[in-house]
């Protein structure tokens, strides 16, 4: 081995994990066209990833590392479906046929002239109504015959390649409770023989919430990461929000797409603004609004208007409408904390959700002082559900900050950094434990 070869061994492991963050989607969508069959395209991409770590330390790393992954994992792929047909043509009396298609299903992989049949791309030609390969896959895994978190959570791992741990958090259960999910979730699918393919037109509308809840989940993770050192994980943010965009082309009258389009649109204007240049976590209040992005505010704005109209609004568009009045408000101390208050109790009325009635109960302090919303914390930490949330104690200890209960603010507070793992949010929490306990 040559002097120079662990350097060159750290740079490619880093390499790898880098492709992995932002590639991952776009090399198992592409691989899922070849074999329409996620257990085994999932397979052949791992693969190609773990040769990815020898193949480019003896010839360097490539220009495209993307385009090498996806090529290399289609390989697999076709490799493998061609020794499934070389075996099913050896040995037919050996393999028991499996049930006929269903209406309407494609034969399988056998048919055709493609890898999957249909056309070369191995997906039958009416794919194209969704054009974006990482959107159809998205589409495809929130399958109406699996639960609606077992649709969100499968997605959310295979698609967008979140770790178990990192889908735990979002759906505030453990790590073990979630991977029990996606493994049940995984068996479901090949005991029951659920046909992964691409839905029609008219089957997009059943598969929206959950694929608008795939995506608001993406980019909740990449907006304050739970781990790590960097307040906020870019690849992700800009994923969402790509996925997002297609969505609402693909289904512009669909309110609840424009909805989610906005609230991203919004929250994200404020992005290089949430941390200093030292890399410190900056609140809302202390935030220069003259730097946030006002293009997006101006879209996200016009895009809410939008998903307000025609009836009672969704989840999604009543958070954009949130979102609209801070990025609206001259300064923190001019938001329009009524109106907020308002529009947090129409969201949980549409939206029964802990994390809601958490914000609601923050809005609250700002309308009627923190006793009333520190009461209101108390009901939800009975509750239970937000066990383990770290907003949860951050939150209460905020609250007993602005009363001058310093004692309890402190031990709130290292409450909410026993929860965090975003090095910029531990800090702060740190921050606030000094000041109080000096306090």
């Amino acid at each position: 081995m040559t002097g120079d070869a662990p350097g060159r061994d750290a740079a490619v492991t880093a390499a790898v994990a880098d492709a992995h963050r932002r590639e991952w989607a776009f090399v198992l969508a592409a691989t899922a066209r070849v074999t329409r069959d996620f257990d085994l395209a999932e397979e052949c991409v791992q693969d190609a990833y773990v040769a990815a770590l020898d193949a480019w330390s003896r010839g360097g790393i490539p220009r495209n590392p993307g385009a090498w992954l996806t090529t290399t994992a289609r390989r697999r792929a076709l490799d493998a479906l061609r020794r499934d047909r070389t075996l099913r043509s050896k040995l037919p009396l050996l393999i028991e046929p499996g049930p006929p298609p269903a209406a309407g299903e494609p034969a399988g992989p056998d048919s055709g002239t493609g890898p999957g049949g249909g056309n070369d791309a191995g997906w039958p030609a009416e794919d194209d109504v969704i054009p974006d390969d990482r959107l159809r896959l998205v589409f495809t895994c929130c399958h109406p015959a699996l639960a609606r978190e077992a649709q969100v959570a499968l997605t959310l791992r295979l698609v967008c390649g979140l770790t178990t741990g990192e889908i735990a958090r979002a759906f505030l259960v453990s790590e073990p409770t979630m991977a029990a999910r996606v493994t049940r979730a995984k068996k479901k699918i090949s005991a029951a023989r659920i046909a992964y393919r691409v839905p029609a037109a008219a089957e997009l509308p059943e598969r929206l919430d959950a694929v608008l809840t795939v995506v608001h989940l993406l980019y909740t993770t990449g907006h304050t990461a739970p781990d790590g050192d960097n307040l906020v994980r870019a690849d992700l943010v800009d994923r969402a929000i790509g996925l997002a965009r297609m969505i609402r082309a693909l289904m512009p009258d669909e309110r609840e797409a424009r909805g989610l389009l906005a609230l991203l649109l919004l929250t994200d204007a404020r992005r290089d603004t949430r941390a200093d240049a030292g890399g410190r976590l900056l609140l809302l209040e202390d935030q220069d609004r003259s730097r946030w992005d006002r293009g997006a505010i101006d879209e996200g704005t016009a895009l809410v208007a939008g998903a307000l109209r025609g009836g009672s609004p969704g989840r999604f568009a009543l958070q954009a409408a949130i979102a609209a009045l801070h990025a609206e408000a001259p300064s923190y101390g001019q938001t329009d904390w009524p109106q907020l208050l308002q529009l947090y109790g129409e969201l949980l009325r549409a939206w029964s959700s802990p994390v809601v009635a958490l914000n609601r109960a923050v809005v609250r302090a700002m309308v009627d002082g923190p006793q009333p919303a520190l009461a209101e914390i108390a009901e939800l930490e009975l509750d239970g559900r937000l066990a383990g949330y770290r907003y949860l104690p951050a939150a209460k200890a905020d609250l007993l900050r602005r009363l001058g209960r310093n004692a309890e603010a402190a031990r709130a507070y290292q409450a909410a950094l026993e929860l965090t793992g975003n090095a910029a949010e531990r800090e702060f929490l740190s921050r606030r434990i000094t000041e109080v306990s000096a306090g």
